[in-house]
């Protein structure tokens, strides 16, 4: 028997950041945001040896060892496969060690902006229920997930990947004072979406497995920035914060009613409010991409996730994609079409 199980990735439309638990417990946040058909995969086989063998395809690293109750995974590159696996055996299997085979992969990599680390929680989470049969909700897969991202592990982060990654689909997302989060999916017109994605485009710059451990480094050290802006009250981030949930419900106005030169506006506001809340958000070499972008096409452009890098999310008219494609196609980084994603995470046996 093999379980297999996916989850999908998310560009961020608006209100990233006040999903802060630093924020979003004090004043509230709100964000807007889609899955696409970009996703993080799992693999389990059971076995019956008492071992235990990682592959993580996405950062080449594996580990074999005996089945244990828990997992030692300090300083290790398979920290999220090791959380969930150390939260599954205490939590839901009364404390046994479980013996498997286990693969993954990631369509993205690792910091890049999509929420790949959340997404692979979620995947491999979603593995698990499958196979143990825990029969777990969406809200209680999404809030585990968080728990073992953030708590257990102690990695820097929102809550919106977590909820996106299980839900799929558009969804606003309300994160309140209280800790508890709503989900609540957006029926688009299959017009808009179709527009949407004639309209968008992600671009990634790095390439090479370092660029992508530099950016996963900035974006912890842009979030830590954004949380002692925060726990400090200084009123440029938090006026900023403000702004951008604002955004989020401009933004889920202008794409419910279909106005895609409102949408636009909308992304470029929320780029620059998001500029606001920490000071290395951008940067001179992102800021000479986004200027290259807005000069060849693009009528606007955001980053993805906290910033400083990783994916760009391009706005244009469709009667300047391809003008668009070829432009960035001169630099050194990657186009890629935006396809949008109805289901969040998903498994199956076979």
């Amino acid at each position: 028997m093999k379980i297999d199980s996916r989850a999908p990735l998310r560009i961020g439309l608006a209100g990233g950041g006040t999903d802060l638990a630093s924020y979003s417990d004090r004043y509230g946040g709100v964000v807007l945001n889609a899955t696409i058909g970009m996703y993080a995969y799992c693999t389990i086989i059971p076995t019956n040896d008492k071992k235990i063998k990682i592959y993580a395809y996405d950062n080449q690293n594996s580990v074999e060892t005996k089945s244990v109750k828990k997992l030692d995974f300090e300083g290790d590159r398979l920290i999220l496969h090791k959380g969930v696996y150390n939260r599954i055996v205490k939590d839901y299997n009364g404390g046994k060690p479980l013996s498997f085979v286990m693969s993954t992969s990631n369509d993205a990599p690792i910091g890049s902006g999509l929420g790949t680390s959340s997404t692979m929680i979620v995947a491999i989470l979603e593995a698990f229920n499958c196979w143990l049969g825990l029969g777990l909700s969406d809200y209680e897969k999404a809030q585990l997930a968080y728990k073992i991202e953030r708590e257990d592990l102690g990695l820097a982060g929102g809550k919106q990947d977590q909820y996106a990654a299980v839900f799929g689909g558009f969804n606003i997302m309300e994160f309140k004072q209280d800790g508890s989060t709503i989900v609540n999916s957006l029926r688009l017109d299959k017009s808009v979406i179709n527009e949407l994605e004639c309209s968008l485009l992600l671009y990634y710059s790095g390439q090479s497995r370092k660029s992508a451990d530099i950016q996963l480094e900035l974006t912890k050290n842009i979030i830590s920035n954004q949380i002692s802006n925060t726990k400090s009250s200084n009123f440029p981030t938090i006026d900023a914060m403000k702004h951008l949930k604002d955004n989020a419900y401009e933004m889920k106005d202008n794409i419910l009613t279909g106005n895609m030169e409102a949408f636009a506006a909308s992304l470029r506001a929320g780029w620059e409010a998001k500029k606001k809340t920490s000071s290395i958000v951008s940067n001179v070499e992102l800021e000479k991409t986004i200027n290259y972008a807005l000069a060849n096409g693009a009528e606007a452009v955001k980053v993805s996730g906290a910033g400083g890098g990783g994916f760009l999310l391009l706005y244009c008219d469709p009667m300047n994609r391809q003008k668009l494609i070829n432009a960035m196609d001169k630099l050194s980084g990657k186009i890629y079409p935006v396809k949008f994603s109805k289901s969040g995470a998903e498994s199956w046996r076979r």
